[in-house]
Parts: C-alpha cells; structure tokens; sequence
C-alpha cells in the first residue's frame, strides 16, 4: 500500500483508533498490539508485544501474544477489520470455552486474524515456528484437527465484518459498499 495499513484513514478516523475502540469497548483484561517494534501511533498505556526475531509474519505475533497473555484466552484482531464491531466480536466470545478457541470460517476460508485462542494453542505455535509451513491457516487447521478451536461458521449477513484492507481498491471497495 506504501503506507502503514493502520494509519489510513476510514470515515475520519485511523484504523488503529477504530480498532482499539472496538476493543476497549470489550472491557478486555488488557490489549496488546503485536509488532515487529512500537509503531509510532501506538498511544501510550498500550502494551506492545514483540515479535522474536526473525519474524515469521502473523504466527511470530500470535506465539509472542500468548506467551504474554495472563488470562486463558487471546482475542487477536487485525487492524485491516474496519467493519468488524463489538458486537460480533462478542458473539464470537460468546462461543470459547476453557481450553478452547474460536476460529470464524467465511465461506470455506478461516478468519485466522479476527479469532479467539487458547492459551493451549501456544505449544502448537512455538512448534509451527520451528518448521517450514509458519501460516495461519496450517496453525488453525492444526488447533482445530487437536480439538483446540470450535469453528464459527460466518452468516451471510456477517461476511462484511471480514473485509479487509489490503489495497486501495480494497479501500475504495469498503467505501463504495457503502454507497
């Protein structure tokens, strides 16, 4: 995109505030950004979460967020969600379990960035990280094949939360969804 995803501006605000709003509304025990380093918007009294070099992409984030978290599960939610609401997020809170997570299924694809896991997923992580395939999706097949994660199977209606920004004409798309 040639800019930082989290800074770009939808309806008037950044998507890191937007974010960060959804969540605080959650009352969460805590939130934590995942990053390579701090990022520059990240406003103070938030804790970042240092990916182990080197970085592995996302599955680096998520194993440094579990080895930090101090409850039982991890909320973890990707900047690029501009639709996703508190709501929803509920719903899908609504369905963990001790021990167990959720991951949202879109029409046959998982949600892997907008999921809830187990602190047990740890293991699996920091195993994965150690081997050739680090992707998410070989994560969440492995949690939910283990009995780790319930799947949520996304309604029609809820497919908008999960439309991400990736691109300007992903940004463009999101506006004009509203139109």
């Amino acid at each position: 995109m040639g800019a930082d995803k989290a800074t770009l501006t939808v309806d008037g605000k950044p998507l890191w505030a937007r974010q960060l709003e959804v969540l605080r509304r959650l009352s969460l025990e805590k939130i934590l950004v995942s990053a390579r380093g701090r990022p520059a918007w990240c406003p103070s009294g938030v804790e970042v979460v240092l990916d182990e070099p080197p970085s592995q992409g996302p599955l680096s984030g998520i194993a440094a967020a579990l080895r930090e978290l101090s409850t039982t599960h991890l909320l973890a939610l990707a900047i690029d969600l501009p639709n996703l609401t508190t709501a929803h997020l509920e719903i899908l809170l609504s369905q963990a379990r001790p021990g167990v997570g959720v991951i949202p299924e879109n029409e046959k694809y998982f949600e892997p960035l907008c999921a809830i896991y187990p602190i047990e997923a740890l293991a699996m992580a920091q195993k994965l990280l150690t081997e050739a395939d680090v992707s998410m999706h070989q994560f969440v097949r492995k949690l939910r094949d283990e009995k780790l994660m319930l799947v949520y199977h996304v309604k029609k209606s809820e497919q908008r939360f999960y439309h991400n920004v990736n691109s300007p004409m992903d940004l463009k798309s999101r506006s004009d969804e509203g139109k």
